[in-house]
């Protein structure tokens, strides 16, 4: 996911003079689309292993382990893509990279994540894929049958 992060999303455009670092393009959306793209590939990716966990532990009635399991593991899973998508990206020091190009020359900024709540779209959505098809596929246990008698019949002549 780290990899195909950095890939999609859109890159933030700067230039700068002998004094500043600019936006290229002051209304762009090129900062949340990051944020965007890191959610919709997060959502994606817990679809995925929802649904992974789901066919792996069915025969085995996996319980609450496998939710557990599953949150903390997209958890990290959206640490790590975090991190790699960021690795990736161009440095973080944007003044030493507006240093090294010529000025008025565009380059891109640092990818990051700036909405850390995106952080756990794959776990929640691994999770929503876990329930439903839990709740769609799973035989319900049935019930054991009822059975009805009638109370004994209480005469006039009992003392």
């Amino acid at each position: 996911m780290g990899f195909l992060w950095h890939w999609l999303a859109p890159k933030v455009p700067l230039y700068a003079d002998s004094s500043a670092v600019y936006l290229k393009d002051p209304e762009g959306e090129q900062a949340i689309g990051a944020d965007g793209t890191f959610a919709i590939l997060g959502a994606g990716a817990g679809l995925v292993v929802g649904a992974v966990a789901y066919w792996l532990s069915r025969r085995r009635q996996g319980g609450i382990t496998v939710a557990l399991g599953l949150a903390a593991g997209g958890l990290l899973g959206a640490f790590v893509a975090m991190w790699l998508g960021t690795a990736l990206g161009p440095g973080g020091n944007v003044i030493a990279t507006a240093k090294s190009v010529p000025a008025g020359q565009t380059f891109y900024g640092p990818l990051k994540l700036t909405a850390k709540g995106v952080l756990l779209t794959w776990p929640a959505f691994a999770m929503i894929a876990l329930l439903a098809l839990t709740a769609l596929f799973t035989p319900k246990p049935q019930a054991p049958p009822v059975v009805w008698q009638t109370p004994a019949q209480d005469g006039p002549d009992t003392p």
